[in-house]
């Protein structure tokens, strides 16, 4: 019984303290350390200790313990070694967007920093800038009005910062790399991309988003997106899809995507631009959940490694008419995967013929990589 009272003590002081100023289910890195992220679960006394203690869940799960000390639950950590209590003076909740920016581009760089100065090309891939006349570069970059390009990653940004100085700061910035940082509310997103009209493409890989989705705009300008490691799911991905009308590029990698659930409809529809759709190293085992994907006129490259697939098939008329049952202003004779031209299925666990065979039914697939 002292054991739940004292749990149901811890509770009531789990959610804020105006001291601190940390809240539950904020975003926070280890002071000096911006690579060491996680979020509070608990805020408040520890029995034993003095003083408030900040009960943090890391993301690489080198913690101390699961939430639980001297027999008392504090918050549920995600492994047995993923929790640990920190004191408020050694955490940061982050910096806003022009700070990053600041602290990238204007101040001295350091070996680390340099090898994270990278463009992303089309594809998603990460192409280095070469440090030739370095002084040069430091000064082109340190006058952000030129900058096209900018890669912010692992520096604590946590939130926009005055909106009215964004879009006059850096009015030609096309691609956005915010990896590893302490974003996580859509609408931070949401204002990011309103301020730079000229955004094209932004990464957001490695920061935990939440689960609500309110107060996202129109995002017409974003044509690449990558959500990787971002906790999101296809149900997520449903809402998403209203404010990107122009999406081309969508990588949604290690999200432990199971099932591709759409909203209203058995098949999915609307990503009426989307090319390429990047869902490699998540648990999808079902080949059936991708071919709800099969409307998608416009796909022609679909990365689907690592995951737990069995068996492929390309979808008969009986699958098609379930599919098509309730779905609108759809012909009944649409060629499934009609511009399929990339299908990516390396490590998985096919292994029967007739699987491979079914590949030459696809009507243009042209690459494609099975092992």
């Amino acid at each position: 019984m002292q054991n739940l009272n004292s749990s149901l003590n811890a509770e009531k002081s789990s959610t804020f303290d105006s001291t601190s100023g940390f809240i539950v289910g904020q975003r926070v890195h280890f002071a000096g350390d911006h690579r060491r992220i996680g979020t509070v679960k608990y805020v408040g006394p520890v029995e034993g200790y003095s003083g408030t203690w900040i009960g943090v869940d890391w993301d690489n799960a080198d913690g101390k313990h699961d939430g639980s000390i001297n027999g008392i639950r504090y918050f549920e950590a995600e492994s047995e070694k993923s929790g640990s209590f920190v004191r408020p003076q050694n955490l940061s909740f982050g910096v806003s967007l022009l700070d990053g920016l600041e602290l990238r581009y204007r101040g001295s760089s350091t070996k680390e920093e340099e090898e994270e100065m990278y463009v992303l090309s089309a594809s998603n891939r990460r192409v280095s800038i070469e440090l030739v006349g370095k002084e040069k570069l430091e000064d082109k970059l340190s006058r952000f009005e030129e900058l096209t390009v900018a890669s912010l990653s692992y520096l604590g940004v946590s939130y926009l910062g005055p909106t009215c100085q964004i879009r006059s700061v850096m009015p030609n910035l096309k691609e956005l790399d915010l990896t590893g940082n302490l974003l996580s509310d859509w609408k931070d997103i949401g204002n990011i991309c309103e301020e730079l009209p000229t955004l094209r493409a932004l990464n957001l890989t490695n920061n935990k988003m939440a689960s609500v989705m309110t107060g996202l705009p129109l995002l017409k300008n974003i044509r690449i997106l990558v959500l990787n490691n971002t906790g999101i799911q296809w149900a997520e991905v449903e809402i998403l899809k209203l404010s990107l009308p122009m999406i081309e590029e969508l990588h949604l990698m290690c999200n432990k995507i199971s099932a591709i659930t759409p909203k209203y409809t058995s098949a999915v529809q609307g990503f009426s631009s989307l090319k390429l759709l990047n869902m490699e190293d998540n648990c999808i085992s079902d080949w059936v959940e991708i071919v709800k994907l099969f409307l998608l006129e416009s796909l022609e490259q679909l990365h689907l490694n690592k995951n737990s697939l069995t068996r492929i098939c390309y979808p008969d008329e009986d699958m098609l008419c379930d599919l098509l049952s309730n779905c609108e202003s759809t012909e009944k004779s649409i060629k499934p995967f009609n511009n399929l031209r990339c299908l990516l299925l390396g490590g998985n666990k096919i292994e029967d013929l007739a699987s491979v065979d079914s590949l030459n039914s696809f009507p243009k697939l042209t690459v494609r990589f099975y092992n």
